[in-house]
């Protein structure tokens, strides 16, 4: 049986319809910015593989830390232990975090960070004895597909049939010129119910790369910290250099008090999650009643192993190569949007940092379920790109060692997609 017969066999792949899904592309190994496949062919990882992979795949630097690390301590229980690699990898990820970000809490992806997050205020109002039980979101918002990061995002295909089931959030509109003072009348009018505000920073990845200013989005959180309702910032995906910055809370001036982290986090190489809170946050679950604890963990919260490859990942992400690498994308990127700025097939094009989006024209709005995003994925596909599109809007998110070469290629096949579909 060759490796896609027994991959149908036994497996269910994520966000697939599995009767009508083309088999699976099987990838046998990864080498920079490329995966290859079993039958040798070579595809340009240019969404970095979800969104995780910042350093290119197979990076020798964080593969050796991580040999290391299994030499010496695979795993060990969080609960009442603690070890080296944890600690140090808090240590240097707040010491580059806002000013006011003091303890973190280790999980094991985006999802549960998020979950984290959310249980850390909700508990924060419950232990001082107030019920403020309301969330605020963003609509079309995405944070995961956990019960509770499903609850603070946008209602859609796929939270359908969970609905019922998923807490009371209220839904608000992206923060412009237009709207912010009436955004914020909305949240004076709610504050004594509102737990937390959780936030995707300046892109909503999922909902179709849709970007909005930073400018407004300070205002918000300022107006947040005025009324008192505690802000969750979910950097899973902005996080570590995605929108030029190291972290996208970096482009506003009011710090959140929850922070969230995981995709970059180990460079790709492996599920980790991480979320961060301020003094007070945590100063609100110290007491000599054991009902006032956090009641929450993994059996691999801080595995030392992810640690360590997320420390590896820190080293590489704070080279001054990289940042070099950072800007010299997002200068390509802004060249080629300029070029392609106005063409007939194209809707629009949106750039935040190294995220460059591009919204075909269909005459409708923008549907996950465009009938056009599967002529595109196998487009690019059949000219070894991964583009995963999101409906009718293509995005390039690439690993940071992508060279001027592989980018101007990715271009190439891009423009020629636009006279083509």
């Amino acid at each position: 049986m060759s490796l896609v017969e027994r991959d149908l066999a036994v497996i269910w792949h994520p966000y697939t319809q599995m009767k009508t899904a083309q088999p699976p592309i099987p990838i046998v190994r990864g080498e920079g910015t490329c995966l290859f496949g079993e039958d040798g062919k070579k595809y340009i990882d240019a969404i970095s593989s979800w969104w995780v992979n910042i350093h290119g795949h197979s990076h020798p630097y964080i593969a050796k830390k991580i040999a290391e690390q299994l030499t010496v301590l695979e795993h060990a229980i969080f609960a009442g232990f603690t070890h080296p690699w944890a600690v140090e990898l808090a240590e240097r990820l707040l010491a580059i975090l806002p000013s006011n970000q003091a303890k973190a809490f280790y999980s094991d992806n985006g999802s549960t960070a998020i979950e984290v997050a959310i249980k850390m205020c909700l508990q924060y109002w419950h232990n001082k004895g107030e019920q403020r039980t309301k969330i605020l979101a963003f609509k079309n918002a995405y944070h995961g597909d956990t019960f509770g990061a499903m609850s603070v995002s946008g209602r859609s295909a796929f939270t359908a049939a969970f609905d019922s089931l998923l807490f009371e959030v209220e839904f608000i509109d992206l923060p412009n010129a237009g709207n912010i003072e009436e955004l914020k009348s909305q949240i004076s009018n709610l504050k004594s119910h509102i737990s937390s505000f959780i936030f995707e920073p300046l892109v909503q990845g999922s909902a179709g790369m849709i970007m909005y200013e930073a400018e407004y989005l300070n205002e918000l959180m300022a107006h947040c910290k005025k009324e008192g309702v505690l802000m969750i910032d979910d950097e899973v995906f902005t996080g570590f250099g995605r929108t030029g910055k190291s972290f996208a809370c970096d482009h506003v001036q009011v710090q959140p008090d929850i922070m969230c982290f995981s995709k970059g986090l180990t460079g790709g190489t492996m599920a980790f999650g991480l979320t961060t809170c301020t003094q007070q946050m945590y100063d609100a679950f110290l007491s000599d009643d054991k009902m006032k604890t956090l009641f929450h963990g993994h059996s691999y919260t801080a595995n030392p192993v992810a640690c360590a490859a997320a420390l590896a990942s820190l080293d590489l992400f704070l080279e001054p190569s990289t940042k070099a690498n950072i800007d010299r994308i997002i200068n390509k990127h802004q060249a080629f949007a300029e070029k392609i700025t106005g063409h007939r097939s194209l809707k629009t094009t949106r750039q935040t940092g190294t995220i460059l989006a591009m919204e075909w024209e269909t005459g409708d709005n923008t549907s996950y379920f465009s009938g056009l995003r599967d002529k595109l994925y196998h487009y690019f596909l059949d000219a070894g790109i991964i583009l995963r599109p999101l409906g009718n809007v293509i995005y390039i998110l690439p690993p940071y060692c992508i060279t001027d070469a592989e980018l101007d290629y990715i271009y190439s096949v891009i423009e020629k997609a636009l006279d083509e579909i």
